[in-house]
């Protein structure tokens, strides 16, 4: 785990020291992050990562990362392997990697429990007519015909449900509860569906299997969980949750949950108790699987790891650090109230990191040639930069100079506006750790465009030098064209074009809403000490940006940088917020 600062206080964790100082759970805190296998985790998942590793660590307890593998039809080992990853890049490691398929029998024994005490029974309703019984926000539902089965008729069927004997979706146990309650989660849900698939962990042992809500209260409990933290949408769940516990009862019914010893899975029951707490959601962006899942599925981005998805893996490969997203979670809070949090704060905190962590680098990503023709044809010097202009800690480099450069197209204007404080001809700017260069005359091709700046450089400006105090207005970065490395550079800018794309008030969806300029490649120029970076290394091209070797397709001899985020927050200088 890290060892950065608790987050800051907020009211679950209150409830923690309150609950220890209480005696509650035997002053015991246990938490668990319980993500569903069917998707990539996004940045909405990093906040509950973050609370509950973070909850944990804090006082002492563990923390379980388990995956809810409760529905075969959509869950794939990718996911799960894919959801360890990230947790781990986050900075957080588990204490027991669990599952819910762990505890298929206890779940199976808890359910015949219920039926003995006449608490579920088994439905011959189908789906539709399951939602016609259940009725409405205002009006009550009504029992179903097969409520008052026996119990041993219940049974009977309950087991030959496990034995396969029904289709999927002929038959569900359903618990008993009020059909007529406010609360149409409490109006006799489903525990258990029949699925003939198999299942990524059991394989075909099951053809049953259990619905959310009953087997995470259960999986809580037998993990020994105390403080089982969800978002709000599942406020309305609670209900469930305890009604279960209370009912089951696994604290004073060891033999519910005694195929766990057998397996070392058994840990002393708890009765946890839910708190719910608002999601992390941001402007500019989708966070709902169906859509991100569509987004993949239709190929309207480069897989679930494409660096403008805002899945933790797409997010890494764009060059965000992981300290930076931990950095949002703590700053946007733990709160009841829902918000949307602007893009930009994610960005700000992109940069905070970056700035302070990440090294300078030259490079330049639409070239034009410059030459200075007071120096020898095969002029060649090396000139020492800092690699860090804040931090003396980060050292030096030696970076090559030559006769002939490339600096940035937009530094160079032939009729230039009014404020313009760069290289113009006849005008003087100060070439980056070299000295002040004049525009001479200028190069053009047939159609009459500029492909070439000749330049005279000032001997007496160079660094050391007396004349190197004088002043001009501008400065322009360059690389040596003799020496610089071609690459491959990836510029990534939001997804969407607004801030609301799940808006469909207007008749469009969110994919009316792509950006069709959220990805453009060029081919840039680096100095050398940037090309032969490791995969995954952050550096700030100076005056463009921050920028990160791609984890996957960056190589020696073959470097690709995609562009995490701008120096500065360009959409807002846009009025695009």
């Amino acid at each position: 785990m890290t060892n950065e600062a608790p987050l800051h206080n907020h009211f679950i964790r209150q409830i923690v020291v309150d609950d220890r100082a209480a005696g509650k759970h035997e002053g015991r805190v246990a938490t668990r992050f319980p993500p569903e296998p069917n998707g990539y985790l996004h940045i909405g998942h990093a906040k509950s990562i973050c609370l509950n590793f973070g909850i944990a660590r804090e006082f002492g307890g563990r923390c379980n990362l388990r995956f809810d593998d409760t529905n075969p039809t959509k869950e794939d080992i990718e996911y799960v392997e894919s959801i360890q990853e990230d947790v781990r890049w986050l900075g957080f490691a588990w204490d027991e990697l669990r599952h819910a398929s762990d505890y298929f029998e206890v779940f199976y024994a808890c359910a015949e429990k219920l039926i003995n005490d006449g608490k579920a029974f088994v439905c011959d309703l189908s789906a539709d007519e399951v939602r016609a019984y259940r009725g409405t926000l205002t009006e009550p539902g009504r029992n179903s015909p097969f409520r008052d089965r026996g119990v041993e008729e219940n049974l009977d069927l309950f087991r030959r449900m496990r034995a396969g004997e029904f289709p999927d979706g002929s038959r569900t146990v359903r618990v008993k509860i009020d059909m007529s309650s406010g609360n149409i989660n409490l109006r006799d849900p489903a525990i258990y569906r029949i699925r003939h698939v198999e299942h990524q962990n059991t394989g075909n042992a099951w053809c049953i299997y259990p619905m959310y809500d009953y087997a995470h209260c259960i999986s809580d409990a037998v993990e020994g969980i105390t403080h089982s933290l969800c978002t709000l949408e599942f406020e309305d769940h609670r209900p469930l949750y305890d009604w279960c516990l209370r009912e089951i009862d696994l604290p004073n019914h060891p033999e519910l949950t005694a195929s766990l010893a057998v397996r070392n899975l058994s840990a002393p029951t708890s009765r946890p108790q839910q708190i719910e707490f608002s999601r992390l959601n941001l402007d500019f962006t989708v966070m709902s699987k169906r859509k991100l899942m569509a987004l993949v599925d239709d190929g309207l981005v480069d897989g679930w790891n494409d660096p403008r998805m805002p899945t933790l893996s797409g997010v890494r490969r764009r060059g965000f650090p992981a300290s930076a997203i931990r950095l949002l979670c703590e700053r946007v809070g733990v709160t009841k109230q829902n918000s949307v949090i602007e893009f930009s704060v994610l960005e700000g905190c992109v940069r905070e990191e970056l700035d302070a962590n990440a090294a300078r680098r030259l490079a330049v990503i639409d070239p034009l040639k410059l030459v200075i023709d007071n120096l020898p044809v095969d002029h060649a010097e090396m000139l020492s930069f800092s690699n860090h202009p804040k931090n003396e800690a980060f050292g030096t480099r030696s970076v090559p100079f030559s006769r002939e450069l490339w600096i940035e197209r937009e530094d160079f204007m032939e009729v230039p506006p009014k404020g313009f404080h760069r290289l113009v001809p006849g005008g003087e700017v100060r070439l980056r750790g070299v000295g002040i260069v004049k525009c001479e005359s200028l190069d053009k091709d047939a159609d009459g465009t500029v492909v070439a700046v000749r330049c005279t450089l000032d001997a007496d400006t160079r660094p050391g030098l007396p004349g190197a105090d004088r002043k001009v207005k501008g400065t322009i970065h360059w690389v040596s064209a003799a020496h610089a490395v071609a690459a491959e550079i990836r510029l990534y800018d939001r997804l969407f074009t607004v801030a609301d794309p799940d808006d469909d008030s207007d008749g469009k969806t969110y994919r009316d809403h792509l950006n069709p300029e959220s990805k453009r490649t060029v081919q840039g120029w680096l100095e050398p000490a940037a090309a032969d970076a490791a995969p995954e290394t952050a550096f700030q091209f100076e005056r463009l940006g921050f920028f990160v070797a791609d984890r996957h397709d960056h190589a020696a001899g073959r470097p690709v940088f995609n562009r995490a985020v701008t120096l500065r927050d360009s959409w807002a200088k846009a009025g695009k917020n």
